[in-house]
Parts: structure tokens; sequence; C-alpha cells
């Protein structure tokens, strides 16, 4: 079992930049496959963006592609999230979560453990 915890979220300008940060704790980080995911007022969840174990393979939605960036640091047990050129659209609760599921998993069934989340609201 893994422990998630997200930080880093904010008020931002639209254009502007934000670095979320997930720390794990439990068992072995580098065991899952992780990911990001976001919930807007209103909406359902839906996926950011994912790596795999090592970091080797990535994927992302097409919505944040170019502007987001996913990485991770297995040494630290820490999952990140590198928001540029945010738009007021981006705004919604982000959420880490861990998978099992190889190389790594973009849809919220295949992920089995989650953070609580944490709110980036982007003004225009």
């Amino acid at each position: 079992q893994v422990q998630l915890g997200e930080s880093g979220g904010g008020l931002v300008q639209a254009g502007g930049s934000l670095r979320l940060s997930c720390a794990a704790s439990g068992r072995t980080f580098s065991s899952y496959a992780m990911g990001w995911f976001r919930q807007a007022p209103g909406k359902e969840r839906e996926f950011v963006a994912s790596i795999s174990r090592i970091g080797a393979s990535t994927t992302y939605a097409d919505s944040v592609k170019g502007r987001f960036t996913i990485s991770r640091d297995n040494a630290k047990n820490t999952l990140y999230l590198q928001m540029n050129s945010l738009k007021p659209e981006g705004t919604a609760a982000y959420y880490c979560a861990a998978t099992t599921y190889a190389p790594y998993g973009t849809r919220l069934s295949q992920y089995d453990y989650w953070g609580q989340g944490t709110q980036v609201t982007v003004s225009s």
C-alpha cells in the first residue's frame, strides 16, 4: 500500500506556471506507475498525464500536451507536474494516483491509490 499527498497548488494568472508535487510513503514508490488527474467543479475527474515506474515513458492528455511535464524522482519518493502556460479551463483540483498497471494507466479505474488533491485556480 502507498499513501499519497499533493502540494503546490494555488492561484495563478493565465499564462503562468505552477509545479505540483506528490509525496509518497509506504510501499516502494518505484513499484508504481503514477498519474495526475484533475476535476473541475461539476465535471468528472479526467486524465492529465502518467509516467512509468522508472520514468522512461510518459503520456499526456491532448489538452495539456506541450504545456505540462510529468516527472518523478524515485530516490525522493516524489512525483511532479510542471504546468506552464496555464489556462482558466485548467482550474480544478489536481490529484496524483498510483497504479500497478504497466507501463502506465490513462483511466481512473486503473488506479488503486489516490491523494487528497490540491486546488489550482487560474484567473483570466
